[in-house]
């Protein structure tokens, strides 16, 4: 059985590497809150997630795919010219396609 006091150490140790770990990040983003490329890449990188998304999604698309993948990129793209809302506009697209592809066009891809 383990000595109380190497318990209570190993414990201590664990709680500050812990405790360490969660800090480090908020530490370390500080003096980066008034940074012009912080600013910069902070309102360009959804689109550019989007982007992104959008052409890994299409990259493999097959021939047969293609309606409803192009109905929902352009819900997508529509949901996302409305409301301005990333969240709002990749969940929406999601929903468009599962639905395209379970029920209306109900197929084997």
């Amino acid at each position: 059985m383990p000595d109380p006091i190497h318990i209570a150490g190993a414990v201590a140790v664990s709680v500050a590497v812990t405790w360490a770990l969660r800090a480090l990040p908020f530490a370390a983003l500080a003096p980066l809150r008034s940074s012009a490329t912080v600013h910069f890449l902070g309102a360009r990188m959804p689109v550019g997630v989007m982007v992104i998304l959008a052409v890994y999604t299409l990259h493999d698309t097959q021939a047969t795919a293609y309606a409803p993948t192009a109905l929902s990129l352009a819900a997508t793209i529509g949901l996302h010219l409305w409301k301005r809302n990333p969240v709002l506009s990749i969940l929406g697209g999601t929903a468009v396609h599962v639905l395209l592809t379970s029920v209306v066009f109900a197929q084997s891809w």
